[in-house]
């Protein structure tokens, strides 16, 4: 090996911190090495969008080329960056820990509005190169307005400081190596469940020759994270699969769940930045061919009818995502809700809702509240909490309830909790805690059966239940036919289903709109 060895890399603040981080890890391994500072097409190019530039590789290719003429030793990238095929002469020699994947919407403090998706407010103009970005933040907020985003991180941030924007879209990994200073802002950090990241985001590619098999042992020992290069292998095999470049409108978000030994996989896909993506859900005991099962899924996606068991607000992203993309969908709820009256609040240390209706009827008698942290289910139901002036401590995402009622018991610890439900409630997350003493249940509403009947839900190819008192609703006068696909919103449902006599259903990966579509997706194009 060369000493010192060569280090190729982009000459942005952030390309130079991750050159810096493998030069130090290097060092503290004995091996000296020496930066070489390449400008790439990508960087000489700022008047473009990403998705305008031409060929792939915009980002990396002249720091390839340093490698393979012999002028570097090692090329430090942002794995997103790179092409999923490379020079047959090249190879990854070690991939880093993941850094948080999840993007950042940085908003202008006069831009923030709590009571939209995001907090952003209505026909905000918002900055981004990004294809994959442009089409999923269209999908969720079809008011604002895009304006192409370019420059590396500190640019991007100076250019919304300036007033060019009212947000921008940029991935946190990149401000968190950084330690950049932006509290003079509203951020929401976008759950990568929800808002796909690019594949390989938040992970660093150490590349090399094949012919320097010292080395790559030097570097696997020094820095290699297999299980990040099993996960991220998924990812970017999806974008090759579907030929697209690290710019193309491919979102994918790989996680390994190593208590259940599962890889947990979603995906999305546009033709063009301006078109509503399709979003698939797998889950896998093993990485072999999962990523041409999530591209056959997506590519066999069936537009068809949909009917789900609750009604249906206006701008529903449920119901505009799926009729962008030529589904017929209706909704209506088949149980009626109304208020019981509670005269007090009684002091605990958290207070816990496991819906967004328990927070609205909890709210609209105006309790008299202190200090207490708030728990929840869902992101859907943590924007309602928002709604009323106050945040979600702690989320629960499964959608096994018992679950999260183990994780918030744990969250907990030896406070107290009250849970503010309904009459009857199968109180799931209530069981989690040991000690019953810390629980105190509080009616605050009852559900009752609605009248008239279900309507056309005998009529539609695919039926979701959103909880088990409307599977109850449905099958006192009603059945289903063995054609008819079932999607079952939860465990609670799942058990409502069984007693009904369903077997046959499908679960959303969570309980927000953006994994009731995912199921959808991805059971349309299924043999039953």
């Amino acid at each position: 090996m060369n000493n010192p060895l060569i280090i190729a890399t982009r000459g942005s603040d952030l390309a130079l911190w991750q050159a810096h981080h493998v030069k130090s890890l290097l060092e503290k391994n004995g091996l000296q090495a020496k930066l070489n500072i390449i400008k790439t097409q990508g960087d000489e190019i700022q008047h473009l969008s990403l998705d305008k530039l031409e060929g792939k590789g915009f980002f990396t290719k002249e720091i390839e080329d340093a490698l393979l003429t012999k002028t570097a030793d090692i090329a430090v990238h942002s794995h997103k960056d790179l092409p999923t095929e490379m020079h047959p002469d090249l190879i990854i020699a070690a991939v880093s820990d993941r850094e948080d994947p999840s993007e950042l919407l940085i908003i202008r403090k006069e831009a923030v509005d709590v009571k939209q998706k995001f907090s952003l407010k209505r026909n905000a103009i918002v900055g981004t190169s990004s294809a994959r970005r442009k089409s999923q933040l269209l999908a969720f907020r079809k008011d604002v307005e895009l304006k192409d985003l370019r420059g590396n991180v500190p640019t991007r941030i100076k250019k919304i400081r300036d007033g060019m924007y009212d947000a921008i879209l940029i991935a946190s990994a990149g401000v968190e190596r950084l330690e950049l200073d932006i509290s003079d802002f509203n951020v929401e950090k976008l759950d990568p469940k929800e808002f796909l990241p690019a594949p390989a985001q938040g992970v660093l590619a150490i590349q090399v020759r094949r012919d320097a098999p010292e080395l790559f042992k030097k570097l696997q020992g020094i820095m290699h994270n297999e299980q990040v290069s099993q996960t991220i292998a998924i990812e970017r095999k999806v974008l090759n699969i579907f030929q697209g470049g690290c710019h193309a409108p491919v979102g994918v978000y790989a996680e390994y769940d190593e208590e259940q030994g599962l890889y947990r996989v979603r995906a999305s896909k546009a033709d063009t930045w301006d078109e509503i993506p399709v979003s698939v859900y797998l889950e896998s005991k093993k990485p072999d061919g999962v990523a041409e099962k999530i591209v056959h899924r997506i590519n066999h996606v069936k537009k068809t009818s949909v009917f789900i068991t609750r009604n249906l607000k206006a701008e529903s992203f449920f119901e505009y995502v799926l009729s962008a993309k030529g589904f017929k969908v209706e909704g209506k709820s088949l149980i009626e809700m109304v208020p019981v009256p509670f005269n007090n609040v009684p002091a605990t240390d958290w207070i816990f809702f496991s819906s967004k209706h328990a927070v609205k009827f909890f709210f609209a008698q105006n309790p008299v509240i202190t200090r207490q942290k708030f728990g929840c289910i869902g992101k859907a139901t943590a924007d309602m909490i928002r709604k009323y002036g106050q945040r979600a401590d702690f989320i629960g995402y499964s959608t096994d309830t018992k679950l999260t009622g183990k994780q918030f018991a744990s969250a907990v610890g030896d406070g107290t909790v009250l849970f503010p439900q309904a009459k009857g409630s199968l109180r799931s997350v209530q069981n989690g805690f040991v000690k019953t003493e810390q629980v105190t249940d509080l009616v605050v509403y009852e559900t009752l059966y609605a009248t008239p009947g279900p309507g056309r839900i005998t009529d539609s190819e695919i039926v979701i239940f959103t909880s088990p008192s409307n599977v109850e609703s449905f099958f006192r006068e009603n059945k289903l036919s063995t054609e008819q696909k079932v999607i079952a919103m939860g465990e609670a449902t799942g058990s409502a289903l069984k007693k009904s006599g369903i077997t046959r259903f499908s679960m959303p990966d969570s309980f927000e709109d953006t994994g009731l579509v995912r199921a959808v997706f991805t059971v349309s194009g299924q043999e039953q």
